[in-house]
């Protein structure tokens, strides 16, 4: 039984998506520390902006007509997609940048999708397999906040990991991630220590639940 883990934090030191993916991970192994975790980073290792042009352009190619750079990326989607379907569970860890997705995993969701495996109009690969999205935030845009509506990545994640990849998902965010590091969020260290608590309580329960799916399945 393996866990299909995907940073996209452009740090590796100090990145709180990370920490708190870690605690599902050491969730999910608790029971068997032994359980296979294939790991992909794509803030260290970013796939080429380039390949998702690449591999649609293949689509449209006769495969002994395409060019290297089109072969490149059509097997650079599959391994993604190999990546997936392999595993029992996923966990995706993706900060919220500038209001916005990660440029890292919008690019690596672009290139899965040309996948046939993953194709509009197909059952994914990955249809009904639990998963945990784990998203931290500098600031809060909750209801309610000054900046109610200016989080542009959760809604645009869920939609493809429960909709279009069909996965059973459940969901950490940690909020205030800036405060201590902007003087300006000062006025909120008790809710920030409040709101980090409460994220790391549900990536335990998340953790958890992973593990005991995998037990019953084994």
């Amino acid at each position: 039984m393996s866990l299909f883990r995907l940073d996209a934090s452009i740090r590796v030191e100090g990145s709180t998506s990370r920490a708190l993916a870690d605690i599902v991970e050491q969730e999910w192994t608790a029971g068997d520390p032994a359980a296979e975790v294939v790991r992909r980073h794509l803030g260290v290792d970013p796939i080429p902006a380039d390949s998702w042009a690449s591999a649609v352009a293949a689509s449209m190619t006769p495969e002994d007509a395409r060019t290297p750079e089109q072969r490149t990326a059509v097997e650079l989607a599959a391994t993604l997609t190999d990546e997936l379907a392999d595993a029992d569970a996923l966990l995706f860890a993706v900060p919220l940048y500038n209001f916005g997705l990660s440029q890292h995993f919008k690019t690596y969701v672009d290139l899965v999708i040309t996948d046939p495996r993953m194709a509009p109009g197909q059952t994914p690969v990955t249809a009904g397999k639990p998963a945990v999205l784990v998203t931290v935030q500098g600031g809060n845009y909750a209801a309610g906040t000054p900046r109610e509506g200016w989080d542009h990545a959760t809604a645009w994640m869920r939609r493809i990991l429960e909709d279009v990849w069909q996965l059973d998902l459940e969901v950490v965010t940690r909020e205030f991630t800036l405060v201590g590091v902007n003087p300006a969020l000062d006025q909120f260290t008790e809710l920030a220590d409040q709101l980090r608590a409460a994220a790391e309580e549900r990536a335990r329960e998340h953790g958890r639940t992973l593990a005991t799916r995998r037990a019953a399945a084994a």
